[in-house]
């Protein structure tokens, strides 16, 4: 988390998810199983995170 960085990664599938996690997920920049993103550690992304920590970890 270096730099105001956060690596975000999907470790559970979307799929029978409501469509709005759905839509969270994809707008965090995940669309695979497995996949990792770093993104700005901003008040949205963390609330984003939130929404849908069931299906995401975040990695230091």
């Amino acid at each position: 988390m270096a730099d105001g960085k956060i690596r975000i990664k999907l470790v559970k599938s979307t799929a029978g998810c409501k469509a709005g996690h759905r839509a969270t997920v994809r707008g965090l920049g995940l669309r695979r199983l497995h996949q990792t993103v770093e993104l700005k550690d901003t008040p949205a992304v963390r609330g984003m995170i939130e929404t849908v920590s069931y299906l995401v970890r975040v990695e230091g």
